[in-house]
């Protein structure tokens, strides 16, 4: 106040204390955050899991994270955690390796796939007569031991089964054709080592080819075609073959029964295609002249003219079936 009665200026300091709204609070929320993060992978590992993981795997792991109580008894372990021994695991100190009487003891999860003999047996097929079913369970089971004369013998089977379903869809398909009825005496059809064997056969007035022409009469075509739908559904492959009789071609100089064999099974091969068989099962078209005939006594008997279509065999080599079928 002196100093004011002395003319003198009063000096007054102003203080201005700015606030920040909220202020710093620590670190508390990067522990919070860090939790979420945790949260939020552990999450994202369970939808991991459940979709990389079976049913049965599911099971399994559910299982080992639940109470003992709810264990199947044979699935624990007999001995606890630790050694087996007289201490079962216990320090005789207080500062050891101890049992806790409430946690789970050691147990053995069965892993899917790992199926026991009775698990294998009830899921064996009650009826197992059929070749094919019994083939395919021998190809399906690897870890069976499986005898290979046996695994033949009923592929072998198998395919006298197709066979005998071609033979008698061609036959009735031609009995269901009131104007080629009169040719099913001129259909062969048996056996060989070679496979199924479709003979188309010339008879006495029914000839399925002009004489020493390799163009066809209709009902040839017509009789081939019906063959095609009974065989273009089955695998094997297929050669065709073409026979004469022995009677000499003199037609022409450099055409014989060769030719004309050949041209004939060529012929054949083409009728075959247009009914619908693939050409990729076509094995071979030949021509064998006269040296295969039908009635090796009467080298000129019609019934030597003829076209064969063999389904070949597939199935390993073994004891073939012999009949002929000539009706």
């Amino acid at each position: 106040m002196a100093a004011a009665n002395d003319g003198e200026a009063t000096i007054v300091i102003i203080k201005k204390v700015k606030k920040v709204a909220g202020g710093h609070h620590g670190g508390a929320w990067k522990v919070a955050y860090a939790d979420f993060v945790t949260a939020m992978m552990a999450f994202f590992l369970l939808l991991w899991l459940l979709n990389a993981t079976t049913e049965e795997q599911r099971k399994g792991i559910a299982e080992y994270f639940s109470p003992v109580s709810s264990f199947n008894p044979e699935s624990v372990s007999e001995s606890a955690s630790g050694s087996d021994g007289v201490m079962g695991g216990r320090s005789m100190i207080t500062d050891g390796a101890l049992v806790n009487d409430t946690s789970p003891v050691g147990i053995t999860v069965s892993l899917p796939g790992a199926k026991d003999d009775t698990e294998e047996q009830a899921e064996e097929p009650a009826d197992d007569t059929q070749s094919g079913q019994r083939l395919a369970k021998a190809d399906e089971d690897p870890n069976q031991a499986v005898d290979r004369a046996e695994v033949d013998r009923l592929a072998r089977e198998l395919e006298e089964e197709r066979f005998a379903e071609a033979e008698a869809e061609l036959r009735q398909a031609i009995e269901s054709v009131p104007d080629l009825s009169d040719f099913a005496k001129n259909l062969v059809i048996d056996q060989t080592p070679e496979g199924l064997r479709i003979q188309i056969i010339d008879q006495e007035g029914k000839s399925m080819f002009p004489s020493g022409s390799a163009q066809m009469y209709p009902h040839t075509q017509r009789l081939l075609a019906l063959v095609a739908d009974a065989i273009k559904n089955l695998d094997n492959p297929v050669a065709i073959k073409g026979h004469t009789d022995s009677t000499p071609y003199t037609s022409t100089k450099d055409y014989s029964n060769w030719e004309l064999s050949t041209d004939r099974a060529n012929s054949s091969r083409r009728a075959l295609l247009a009914a619908g068989l693939p050409a990729s099962r076509v094995a071979s078209v030949v021509g064998r002249a006269d040296q295969e005939h039908f009635v090796p006594s009467e080298p000129n008997s019609p019934r030597n003219r003829r076209i064969s279509v063999v389904l070949l065999r597939q199935a390993p080599e073994g004891e073939v079936p012999r009949y002929q079928s000539d009706n």
